[in-house]
């Protein structure tokens, strides 16, 4: 028992890594009918910081809302919301779901704020993020990955 290491999990900090709002058409693009067609695309990723059992762990969001009819870009916000956790005693799968998808939970409330400040700081009407569950796409992306190299090594895959 004295062997087993004992298991830490911290979050050290939470910052703005990055953020950019475009708005290519203004001032024209306020004097049109304001129906966009939505996009938003998520991606997280997470990184040993030197030696240590700190963690990055950053989670990028981009919206673009484009009208729905001629496919102008109204707006383009990007966010990089970052943390810094400590990890210790954790390993394997566990270490890759906790960095995959705990994180990213913890991360997007304050990705949601920033999205929703620049848009409005943009002038266009409230862009709230609708909740995302990190876990079931951490194992969409686990399945996936799997598949794939099942099909590199020759298996087939139902």
């Amino acid at each position: 028992m004295a062997d087993e290491q004992q298991q830490v999990f911290q979050l050290q900090r939470v910052y703005l890594k990055d953020a950019s709002f475009e708005c290519p058409g203004a001032p024209e693009v306020f004097l049109q009918e304001w129906k966009p067609k939505v996009n938003v695309q998520i991606n997280n990723g997470a990184r040993r910081v030197g030696e240590s059992a700190e963690y990055e762990v950053e989670l990028t969001v981009t919206v673009t809302a484009k009208d729905e009819k001629e496919e102008k870009v109204f707006y383009l916000a990007e966010v990089k919301q970052a943390g810094i956790f400590t990890v210790k005693g954790i390993e394997g799968e566990e270490l890759a779901q906790l960095l995959g998808a705990y994180c990213p939970n913890l991360l997007f409330p304050y990705v949601r704020e920033v999205v929703s400040d620049l848009v409005a700081k943009g002038s266009f009407p409230q862009m709230l993020l609708q909740p995302i569950n990190f876990d079931a796409l951490y194992q969409q992306q686990r399945q996936q990955q799997a598949k794939a190299q099942a099909e590199a090594a020759g298996e087939t895959v139902q």
